[in-house]
């Protein structure tokens, strides 16, 4: 494992206990106390981790990891789902992207599909988002209307929110919104962890003519802080064929059509 893989995994690990001991997580991922010591040191410089006299805890403020530390998370699981969003796109449709990592593979699958990367004097499509790091890799491909709302940037997720990006968002309509999430219950429906980020996404896919809220099967069963919405705001939810039968069967039966992608069999498992 290399060692920016190793961090996220530690940062996860974190994410799920609170807090860890040197020997335990050295141990959790096979390697030695003073390595697994020289990386919590590392993280702690960036304030993704607090040290302590044993071991490390997780950093207040890092209840959502930045981006860069989650792009390796289920990678396989997020290019599959990438790969069948951008196949319920239509050339000329209006597409909303929340921010996320799995929109971001989506955004990625979507200017590389061979008809909508032809050149062109018109853009063949037109994104609209939220998020600055989606913006920011569409922004030079001309075959490509890119919408950014205003708004106040968060730092963990480069998702834009506040009354300018609800303005915004309120004047436009979109064809097909992908709406990612933290959590994905079948009862509670798709969750985040900030209430600002949720009212957006919730607003962006209540202007869609379709809503896809979009998440790799290890969110399933999981509820975070803030609501974004159900069956009553989603149309589909994609997730990965990791996904139990048991849970695809209640969110059936939610009302919730789901959609499972399935992996690039010239992928490790899709995983």
């Amino acid at each position: 494992m290399k060692r920016h893989e190793r961090m996220n995994a530690l940062l996860e690990l974190l994410g799920e206990r609170g807090s860890m001991e040197v020997e335990e997580a050295a141990t959790a991922l096979e390697v030695s106390a003073a390595t697994m010591r020289r990386d919590m040191d590392a993280l702690a410089e960036q304030q993704l981790l607090t040290r302590t006299r044993g071991g490390a805890v997780l950093s207040a403020v890092t209840y959502d990891l930045p981006i860069r530390y989650k792009r390796g998370h289920h990678a396989g699981a997020k290019q599959s789902l990438a790969r069948t969003a951008a196949a319920m796109v239509e050339r000329g449709d209006v597409v909303g992207l929340s921010g996320g990592t799995t929109t971001t593979e989506i955004a990625r699958a979507l200017v590389t599909r061979a008809d909508l990367a032809e050149p062109g004097p018109q853009p063949h499509l037109t994104i609209v988002t939220n998020a600055l790091n989606i913006a920011y890799e569409l922004a030079v491909r001309p075959q490509v209307k890119t919408v950014l709302t205003g708004g106040v940037a968060h730092s963990r997720t480069f998702e834009l929110t506040g009354p300018y990006s609800e303005s915004m968002l309120g004047e436009v309509t979109v064809d097909i919104a992908f709406i990612g999430a933290n959590g994905m219950d079948p009862r509670t429906g798709a969750t985040v962890h900030d209430e600002a980020e949720g009212r957006i996404n919730g607003l962006m896919a209540r202007h869609a003519e379709r809503a896809v809220v979009v998440t790799d099967s290890s969110k399933a069963g999981v509820r975070c802080f803030a609501r974004i919405g159900g069956p009553e705001l989603f149309d589909t939810f994609l997730t990965d064929s990791g996904l139990p039968d048991t849970m695809r069967r209640e969110f059936e039966e939610q009302g919730l059509p789901t959609v499972l992608a399935e992996p690039d069999p010239d992928e490790d498992g899709g995983r």
